[in-house]
């Protein structure tokens, strides 16, 4: 991650103000992505939950399928949460649907559980908080690609080249310690 350019969040839906939140207090400038001319600006992105239809539907009608496609093939650090990682998969499933395919895995959408299942927990061996809402899971990881996190034994943060995965929520709560592997910064700025 360059210090010369902003970290960027796409800003067409979803959960999109809580990375910007936690990108500011590590002390990064950060652009809200809504335009193909914005991810010209950035050094990294990260590409929020929400809802991963309505997403592709904003992002075919603002043009930016190719453009988000080049940016995520430049080796600029990424980070995909939720439905973000929905997006990253090469196949999804629960059901089918579109995705980039940058990713090697497959996921099942919501497979954790419905929004009234949503909960709090911690990584396998370690104190990082996780918060899991309509969370996919990884069903399948390819050969190139490295698990960071598990929980319950099951793959929940993947990375393959520049992109980082996770299928819960990193951005909820006070601990910003994947924005800053990922994007640097300093926790008390």
């Amino acid at each position: 991650m360059t210090k010369s350019k902003p970290v960027g969040v796409l800003a067409l839906q979803g959960g999109y103000a809580a990375h910007e939140s936690s990108l500011r207090r590590l002390g990064l400038d950060v652009i809200l992505v809504r335009y193909a001319a914005d991810l010209d600006t950035i050094g990294g992105l990260v590409f929020p939950g929400g809802e991963s239809t309505t997403h592709l539907k904003i992002i075919s009608r603002e043009g930016l399928r190719g453009p988000l496609d080049r940016f995520a093939r430049s080796g600029a650090p990424i980070l995909t949460t939720c439905a973000g990682t929905i997006l990253a998969a090469r196949t999804v499933s629960d059901p089918e649907q579109d995705s980039f395919g940058w990713l090697d895995i497959d996921v099942s959408r919501n497979a954790w559980g419905r929004q009234v299942h949503s909960f709090e927990a911690f990584a396998d061996g370690t104190d990082i908080p996780l918060t899991f809402i309509r969370a996919p899971r990884i069903t399948r990881v390819g050969p190139d690609v490295s698990t960071l996190l598990t929980f319950e034994g099951e793959p929940i943060m993947v990375q393959q080249g520049a992109i980082t995965a996770a299928t819960f929520h990193p951005e909820l709560g006070s601990d910003i310690r994947i924005h800053q592997q990922l994007f640097g910064g300093d926790i008390d700025a």
